[in-house]
């Protein structure tokens, strides 16, 4: 029942993504579908049972330089859950520390320091999310794409292995690209 439940609400959001967004001047439908996106990736990702303090500990979503998705994400996460844990969203500044996070966002507006931002991410088990070019070769494990005006994603399974992050094949299925070495 679990497992049905993960899987239609992954593929809601997934529908969500792929009913499109018009170009620039309907960003705000942008920055939401990537909001569900980074609520649901949570149900698809496996982290180490030390990734939690506590078994109550709260499942943390960091946002770095993208204060609209940060918005988005607080009010889509209320009151809900990632396996069991209560979600909270953290804004990250540039140069704070990582520890605590589960997920990171690092949005565009960062994109000249994103090799120093995923450095300082690299050996934590935080998954790296992104919306740069060539993210996903600078160490990014998730990066949002523009396609065909809709949300895609692709997945670079190497980086969230050096994470200790496990992502779902159900995960991977859905994915535009997923890249194995």
């Amino acid at each position: 029942m679990v497992a049905l439940t993960l899987r239609l609400g992954f593929a809601a959001a997934l529908l969500w993504a792929q009913a499109g967004f018009a170009q620039t001047e309907n960003r705000p439908a942008e920055v939401q579908i990537k909001a569900a996106f980074l609520y649901k990736f949570g149900d698809f990702v496996q982290w180490p049972p030390a990734a939690f303090a506590r078994a109550d500990a709260p499942f943390v979503i960091g946002v770095l330089a993208a204060d609209d998705l940060a918005v988005a994400l607080e009010q889509l996460v209320a009151n809900r859950s990632v396996q069991g844990h209560p979600v909270a969203v953290r804004r990250v500044r540039r140069g704070e520390p990582l520890a605590g996070l589960h997920v990171l966002f690092i949005g565009q507006a960062e994109s000249a320091r994103l090799a120093e931002t995923l450095a300082a991410a690299r050996g934590q088990a935080v998954l790296t999310v992104t919306e740069s070019e060539n993210a996903l070769a600078a160490g990014s494990m998730i990066n949002f794409v523009a396609e065909d005006q809709r949300v895609r994603f692709d997945v670079a399974l190497p980086s969230a292995e050096r994470g200790q992050l496990k992502i779902s094949s159900r995960l991977l299925a859905v994915a535009r690209r997923v890249i194995t070495s």
